[in-house]
């Protein structure tokens, strides 16, 4: 695309997309709940339609967003590693610079900001990797909130430093031991939790994932990153990439960059956890494996066993290791406007060493899928350019990496 065309286009802040009144993207989405649930999340879609668009509300959260969470994050030419790699050129939106580590405190502020205006005392969450529970840990001192996380027992023995950051921010940290302890059994334990208390709480979803409005709302404060990096690039390099790939678990960090180009003619590629292999119960591909299915309260593809219950799942990324995955994914793939492909853990692993030694950038081990797939189809493309969001950072993953992988030597 030619500078000038990429500067007349029609960016993703201009053009954005909402669910239909009941929260469907197409067929997917919507909300699924218990009748004592009902009311509650009817009370949080009024809230949020209220303040999405109100000066004061967006003048915090800007504040919040460039002094304490440092934004704009980077936009960085992985030189080294492009030219290593003898193919198109790798670009990387820095989301690992983020205050916390991650992407996901670019939704816990926003949430924070909301049960703040709703008068709600507590924050619930799940955690898969830790870096939503460390974020909404952030967010809730940040606001004098409590903080409770669920997290499955597997979990908090591989991600045990971030268990340490929650914990050192005041966050109670719920152990869930029930099924394969995994993000799946935590999303199940914090929903319990929210029902026995909504009244004084509010359950802030670490995904595109659940209940209408969280979706929409979580997608909404995470298009900062699409935006920043369509920006960023067209300053750095006077065109837009020609690919945008993240990975895809629930899907957050991927959607927000997607929203930023998602007017533009640029091939938008989100990358699963293939973990083992393709049998049920080794991957957590639900894009690429799953079908129809109802969880957590919402429809969307789903790994599902023959009874329609959510399907064992498996990724060496804890924050992938999800059986669904958000409902706009769903759409974008039925529209065609997004192509979703794997990644393994050997690929992963490779991904994550070369980063790491090419460039001195530890990444997250669920953002090395992301590089992994972006490295091979650079090779393939041979000239051009991909934008990898590099959605957190690899701290978490070191007693993992190290016992798992060694040190790459």
């Amino acid at each position: 695309m030619s500078p000038e065309t990429a500067q007349h286009a029609v960016p993703g802040e201009r053009a954005r997309r909402s669910p239909d009144e009941n929260g469907f993207f197409g067929e997917h989405g919507g909300q699924f709940l218990p009748p004592e649930l009902e009311a509650p999340f009817a009370d949080i879609v009024r809230a949020y339609h209220e303040i999405e668009n109100d000066a004061a509300f967006i003048a915090e959260l800007r504040y919040i967003r460039k002094h304490f969470q440092g934004r704009p994050t980077p936009v960085y030419h992985a030189r080294t590693l492009s030219l290593r790699n003898g193919g198109a050129q790798i670009y990387l939106k820095r989301e690992d610079l983020n205050h916390t580590g991650a992407h996901k405190l670019n939704h816990c502020m926003g949430e924070g900001l909301l049960a703040k205006y709703m008068g709600k005392k507590k924050l619930i969450a799940e955690t898969g990797a830790g870096q939503h529970g460390v974020a909404l840990a952030t967010a809730a001192a940040h606001f004098g909130l409590e903080c409770e996380i669920h997290m499955g027992e597997v979990d908090i023995v591989k991600q045990a430093p971030n268990v340490s950051r929650m914990q050192l921010l005041g966050a109670t940290v719920v152990p869930v031991s029930h099924g394969l302890k995994t993000l799946k059994e935590a999303v199940d334990s914090a929903f319990q939790a929210y029902l026995a208390d909504y009244d004084d709480s509010i359950y802030c979803i670490g995904s595109v994932v659940g209940p209408h409005p969280f979706p929409m709302m979580v997608r909404d404060f995470q298009r900062v990153v699409g935006i920043e990096a369509r920006e960023q690039f067209l300053e750095m390099t006077g065109n837009l990439p020609d690919v945008v790939t993240g990975c895809v678990g629930g899907g957050s960090n991927a959607i927000g960059i997607f929203m930023g180009f998602i007017d533009d003619p640029v091939e938008l590629v989100g990358v699963e956890p293939l973990g083992r292999g393709e049998a049920m119960g080794e991957h957590a591909a639900t894009m690429t494996y799953g079908t129809e299915g109802i969880i957590h309260g919402f429809r969307c593809y789903l790994l599902q066993n023959d009874d329609g219950s959510p399907a064992p799942v498996y990724s060496c990324a804890s924050g992938l290791d999800y059986p669904g995955v958000g409902p706009e994914h769903c759409y974008l793939k039925d529209t065609e406007r997004v192509r979703y492909v794997t990644c393994s853990d050997d690929q992963c692993r490779d991904a994550f060493f070369k980063l790491s030694r090419q460039e001195g950038i530890i990444p997250a081990i669920e953002s090395a899928h992301a590089l992994s797939w972006a490295l091979d189809y650079a090779r393939e493309m041979k000239t051009g350019t991909i934008l990898v969001n590099l959605s957190g950072r690899g701290d978490k993953d070191m007693d993992y990496v190290i016992e798992h992988w060694g040190t790459g030597s």
